[in-house]
């Protein structure tokens, strides 16, 4: 009875334990399913008998009775022991180590008896650790299962996402590609444009995009574009017309290295005036020409314009000054050249914007003259790839082409002569200004420039005899002492004059548009309140003009003579010649060509187109202050560029005595000196220019300094850039291109000489950097690729970069002498 009492409780013990490990596994969430098969696998082993007996897994009878019943449990181990629940695979025992079972406190040798106890609880004991060890592996397993497959989830998810966002990019590309390339169309070599938002396109050979434009800029959006009707097409053009707004013609030339574009508008609405926008953002690169325009920037795309016409005008009243030319350069390597015919209005970054844009426009003074019922628009783009070659292959060359030899010599007359301008108040002023000139000793005598103030008034072509009594003989008297003498003339008639009566009657000038045409149209000229202008379109005013001229050549030696032609905002407002007009501007083309066959002429105050030589273009009137001394250079520069390569600049210290200087307002507006200090770096910056003109003698400052400094730069004049210029001259006979230069000239690919203002170069063998503000004894000097010669120390110095705080002493100037390229240091 005790055996089997011992026997009973320990069976009750094992069905207590997996109770106990059936409870805990269903505590932590373990599914029965997963226990059972845990459960279901264990077998325990017999030494020498083949069957096994298998425990079930099951916490409850087969009736639903909860365990712990004895007589249950002696039913279920005799049926255990008979016939097992499951029926797994034999598999070999779990062998428990022998430490395992010495702390167990079991006998090893007991252990190989099938019927003893010991081996039940040894069997006991490995079912739960069994179910430790495989709750501890399904559990992770089952997690890390539940994680793969909400990874999967999410990466199933990221990755239709992505294909959703590529189908919606792939879309929208190509959508704007379809917008923006196929529908600019390439219509010729390195030419695209949109038609629908007439967008253009200008390439270089490389693909670099040179020009963006947009065209047409105030046609409606909604306006519907077709090709022109076959009456409207021209040969080798593209013809397309938004109707009743306006037609395009596009056309294109290809020449050696260069391809041509040719834009026409056609405007076919009166409220249509054509009109187009280039982008002058800073990525298009850098604008160069057009003229003289309101605080010269440079490059052009630095400065402000509202639209105006473009015509020359007083550049302190008027956007433009007294030398124009519709050429326009950019140093991507790009050219505008807008047709002489076009009505032009041109503007500046208007309205906070960074657009060039040209115009057609008729109104009722500069483009009074309809060459067609309506506006046109007509320009034509350039582009390659070196600025310098583009520019070279725009110029006009053979400047030679018909020069008499006394013509040659006239240039290099004035290159190596001054210019003496004096306004002659009286027969004693004229002759002894003469007399201090030969006094100085070191100055050549050169050209005596006499302002119109030797006529009693405009337009009587006579000396004023109460003035000049015996003028005749002071000329004669300047002749001998070596100087030349130039009369200033005007086609401008002032209605005091004694020719005022006889140009009325003979209708020799202008009429009033929409009046008698005997009755002259007049305006203001200088001092002068009323004046009549010379109608040069008239057969009959040439010969009339020309005798009165000749007439002071016989009588007073004249050498030759010097045309103020004013400019376009002189013409009277509502002018009309006998032949028509393109626009005001084009009268001082017709009257310096007329005037150029009969008479000689030395310089002229503005032009529009470049007049033959040996006439020089004359800068405009500058100030007496450090302002105005800023802009000379790059005026010089823009002149030169648009095709006037002999010019005359403006006196040393100004044309101009202001009543408020700048630095001293109490002086005098008449007698006023230049400054000082502004003379001198005047005097340095012209010593470098084509001609060189006075109007105050050095010998006027009572400081010896000032003498001396003109000695020196006289004696550099001579010896070094007069040479320059002479050859200079020769060169540009043939070339076109300009005596005095900008350092893109000399190194095209160079960013920073794009973009240099005060600095020069005359040809391409010496760089000018003079001091243009007031006190400064140093300044920033860049200089090109090459290596040059310090002209203050005589040193050499590596080109391609830029030298910082430059010392440059009161007398000195800074210029550098272009060494051969082998020169080494």
């Amino acid at each position: 009875m005790y055996v089997k009492d011992v026997k009973d409780y320990k069976y009750s013990s094992i069905y207590s334990i997996s109770h106990y490990s059936l409870k805990r596994a269903l505590s932590e969430n373990v599914k029965l399913d997963v226990i059972k098969g845990t459960a279901s696998k264990f077998t325990r082993s017999e030494s020498d008998d083949s069957s096994s007996v298998t425990f079930s897994n099951s916490g409850s009878t087969p009736n639903g009775s909860p365990l712990g019943s004895e007589t249950e449990e002696e039913a279920n181990d005799e049926e255990l022991a008979k016939v097992p629940l499951q029926a797994p695979p034999r598999r070999k025992g779990r062998t428990m180590s022998p430490m395992i079972n010495k702390k167990l406190g079991n006998d090893p040798m007991e252990l190989s008896g099938g019927q003893s106890a010991n081996s039940t609880i040894t069997s006991v004991n490995s079912i739960s650790s069994l179910l430790k060890e495989k709750l501890q592996l399904s559990i992770p397993q089952a997690l890390r299962s539940s994680k793969k497959r909400q990874n999967a989830d999410y990466r199933l998810r990221a990755f239709v996402g992505i294909l959703f966002l590529c189908v919606v990019f792939l879309v929208g590309f190509a959508h704007i590609y379809y917008t923006q390339h196929v529908l600019q169309r390439a219509y010729f070599d390195k030419f695209s444009f949109n038609k629908n938002k007439r967008v253009m396109h200008v390439y270089s050979s490389t693909g670099t995009e040179v020009i963006a434009a947009r065209l047409g800029e105030g046609i409606p959006a909604e306006t519907g574009v077709f090709p022109c009707l076959s009456h409207h097409q021209k040969q080798d053009s593209v013809c397309l017309e938004w109707l009743q707004q306006a037609r395009l013609y596009l056309a294109h030339t290809k020449h050696t290295d260069m391809h041509c574009y040719h834009v026409t508008w056609q405007s076919l609405n009166p409220h249509y005036n054509p009109k187009d926008c280039f982008d002058w953002s800073q990525k298009r690169g850098h604008w160069y020409g057009g003229g003289q325009v309101q605080n010269m920037p440079y490059p052009l795309e630095r400065g402000r314009l509202d639209l105006s016409p473009f015509i020359t005008g007083d550049i302190t009243k008027h956007p433009f000054g007294n030398v124009l030319k519709r050429y326009f350069l950019n140093s991507k390597g790009a050219t505008v050249l807008v047709d002489p015919e076009t009505p032009l209005y041109v503007s500046i970054n208007a309205n906070k914007s960074n657009n060039f844009c040209m115009q057609a426009k008729y109104d009722a003074f500069a483009y009074i003259n309809h060459l067609t019922p309506l506006p046109q628009l007509n320009y034509t783009i350039c582009a390659t790839d070196n600025m310098k070659n583009l520019h070279s292959s725009m110029a006009e060359k053979s400047l030679w082409d018909g020069l008499k030899p006394d013509e040659l010599n006239a240039v290099h007359s004035l290159l190596s002569e001054p210019v003496w301008q004096i306004s002659p108040t009286s027969e004693a002023a004229v002759y002894n200004y003469t007399d201090n000139v030969i006094a100085l000793g070191f100055l050549r005598q050169g050209h005596v420039l006499l302002s119109e103030e030797w006529q009693p008034s405009p337009g009587d072509f006579v000396l004023d005899e109460e003035r000049f009594p015996s003028m005749e003989e002071t000329i004669n008297i300047i002749h001998r002492r070596g100087f030349r003498i130039v009369f200033s003339i005007q086609p401008f008639i002032s209605t005091e004059s004694i020719n005022f009566k006889d140009a009325v009657a003979n209708r020799l000038l202008i009429s009033e548009r929409g009046s008698d045409p005997r009755i002259p149209a007049l305006a203001r000229y200088k001092q002068s309140n009323s004046v009549g202008v010379l109608d040069i379109t008239n057969n009959k005013t040439l010969p009339w003009l020309q005798s009165k001229l000749e007439r002071l050549i016989m009588k007073y030696h004249v050498d030759s003579f010097y045309l103020d032609l004013g400019t376009a905002q002189d013409m009277p407002h509502y002018y009309k010649c006998e032949q028509p007009l393109t626009n005001p501007d084009h009268y001082k083309t017709i009257f310096t060509k007329s005037i150029l066959g009969s008479v000689p002429v030395m310089g002229v105050s503005g032009a529009i187109s470049r007049p033959r030589p040996p006439v020089f273009v004359s800068l405009p009137p500058f100030s007496s202050s450090w302002k105005a001394i800023k802009t000379v250079i790059p005026t010089v520069l823009t002149y030169g560029m648009i095709g006037y390569p002999f010019i005359m600049p403006g006196a040393v210290g100004g044309d101009v005595a202001l009543p408020m200087s700048d630095n001293n307002p109490d002086n005098d507006f008449e007698v006023n000196l230049p400054d000082k200090e502004l003379y001198i770096r005047w005097l340095q910056l012209s010593t470098f220019l084509p001609v060189i003109r006075f109007t105050h003698l050095p010998s006027k400052y009572s400081d010896e300094s000032v003498l001396e400094i003109a000695k020196t730069l006289t004696t550099l004049r001579q010896k070094t850039v007069t040479p320059l210029l002479k050859k200079y001259a020769k060169e540009i006979l043939d070339t076109g291109l300009p005596i005095i230069r900008p350092l893109w000239m000399l190194d095209p690919a160079d960013p920073a000489c794009h973009v240099v203002v005060d600095e020069f170069s005359v040809g391409e063998e010496l760089i000018v950097a003079p001091v243009l503000y007031s006190g400064s004894r140093q300044r920033e000097v860049y200089l090109p690729a090459g290596v040059w010669k310090d002209g203050i120390d005589g040193s050499l110095r590596k080109g391609s970069r830029w030298i910082h705080n430059y010392r440059v002493a009161e007398d000195k100037v800074a210029y550098f002498v272009k060494m051969p390229d082998n020169t080494r240091f």
